[in-house]
């Protein structure tokens, strides 16, 4: 393995192709070792695949994304990355659908669809008995239907149950909460069923239906599926909780963002995602909301805990490090699945690009004072200095300072968003607003949550 320690301008050389016998330039002047050495054919070889790529991706956006999906479907990070490259393309992604999605990634109906073979839990076997079943039946009508019309060996409670909290079975019934309840009744109903047509055996519905073909299968006429039993109404999982679990089952939020409720107001105190990370001089000091992936404890050499942190935004994800005092402060809001936001600065050594952690909130706890401004009050000098002597009086200790401060200057129509920096932040939110007030400022209380 060679180590490039250092770099430096020797000159200009004559460009040889490396493919001829003789005469090369390998070694250049004082000896040094030319860094990129491509004979004429290899070089052209690539220029042609750019070429040809790059067309694709132009004219066939949605074609091309969805292979690269597929090609890439192993790599959890680059699979992100391309579900962002689409959401910036207007490309959108569709959740599995027991009714419509193959075995990859495919485009359909302008988005591209997930495939079962995204889906954790769900074999080879299991897919292949879907599609098939799919196939000779047409479309699934519903739980029962489809339970009743597979080969449940192949298709187990396990696998189903994936389907479901992963969305596959939302066009058929939403609430997915209800399917996983009627699972606990149709899986068995359905065992029964398959056990008495092994024999050849129907039931009084089944004869009423349509009954059994000539090879002990279902004919196309048998509605027995509808006599199939449910359990009693349930409301369903909270948006949260669904999107948990198609994060666990797919690897990424598909059909929502736990962030994308809150992306207006969030990006009012976080101007930058993680994706512009790298872009930022080091030790800049930034503001990020983010949804927490992965706690890596770790214990450092004088025995004190600190914590590697797995974050993602709408663009992104990263890493993120927390270390000793900090983490004391803050290691009771680090739960996976957290809405968090962290400030903290760029750390860059090495090539790599890290986010210091210096201090965190719950999403759900933030609260911003909102000022609104006439034109001619933003414009007075002597209101400006009244409005930031109170800011600075509320905000204390700066290390204690969560609340963020937004100003609107609303002019007929118009309506301009002004982001108050850190060093104006408050510590209460309820007493900024009342000494504002008192001041005669047009001043309210607003959750980031809210939408």
């Amino acid at each position: 393995m060679v180590k490039v320690v250092s770099r430096q301008y020797v000159g200009e050389a004559n460009v040889y192709d490396i493919g001829v016998e003789k005469d090369h330039n390998f070694a250049i002047k004082n000896g040094f070792i030319a860094s990129n050495c491509f004979n004429k054919s290899h070089s052209t070889a690539y220029g042609y695949v750019t070429y040809q790529t790059a067309y694709l991706k132009a004219n066939y956006p949605l074609e091309y994304m969805a292979a690269l999906l597929t090609a890439n479907s192993g790599d959890t990070d680059k699979v992100q990355k391309y579900l962002n490259n689409c959401t910036t393309m207007g490309i959108e992604i569709d959740p599995p659908d027991i009714n419509r999605s193959g075995l990859d990634f495919t485009p359909a109906d302008n988005k591209i669809l997930f495939g079962f073979s995204a889906v954790r839990n769900v074999g080879q076997n299991a897919i292949a008995c879907i599609l098939e079943a799919r196939t000779e039946g047409g479309v699934f009508k519903s739980l029962a239907d489809f339970c009743d019309r597979i080969d449940l060996r192949a298709v187990n409670r396990r696998t189903l149950e994936s389907l479901i909290q992963c969305g596959a079975f939302d066009k058929i019934e939403p609430n997915r909460h209800q399917l996983i309840k009627d699972l606990e009744l149709v899986y068995e109903w359905a065992q029964s069923r398959a056990k008495d047509r092994a024999i050849g055996q129907g039931n009084l519905f089944d004869l009423m239906g349509g009954g059994f073909g000539n090879n002990g299968n279902p004919t196309t006429t048998n509605n027995g599926f509808e006599s199939a039993p449910k359990a009693e109404t349930v409301l369903d999982y909270p948006p949260q909780e669904k999107l948990r679990m198609e994060k666990e089952l797919l690897g990424f939020y598909v059909s929502a963002h736990p962030l994308k409720n809150i992306k207006q107001s969030s990006s009012l105190l976080s101007p930058i995602n993680l994706a512009q990370l790298g872009e930022q001089k080091d030790k800049t000091l930034i503001c990020a909301v983010v949804m927490l992936n992965h706690v890596k404890k770790v214990m450092t050499k004088k025995g004190e805990q600190m914590a590697i942190l797995q974050i993602e935004d709408l663009t992104t994800a990263s890493e993120a490090v927390v270390f000793p005092k900090i983490y004391e402060r803050v290691n009771s809001l680090l739960e996976i699945d957290t809405r968090l936001i962290i400030w903290g600065k760029v750390d860059k050594r090495d090539e790599q690009t890290q986010f210091i952690v210096e201090d965190a909130e719950q999403v759900e706890k933030v609260q911003m004072v909102v000022v609104e401004l006439n034109p001619q009050e933003a414009a007075d000098i002597e209101v400006k200095r009244h409005l930031s002597s109170i800011l600075t009086e509320q905000s204390g200790d700066n290390n204690q300072a969560k609340v963020p401060v937004i100003g609107i200057i609303q002019a007929g129509n118009s309506r301009q968003l002004v982001r108050f920096g850190k060093k104006y932040w408050v510590q209460d939110s309820f007493l900024t607003m009342q000494s504002l007030r008192n001041a005669h400022f047009s001043a309210h209380v607003k959750q980031l949550t809210d939408t």
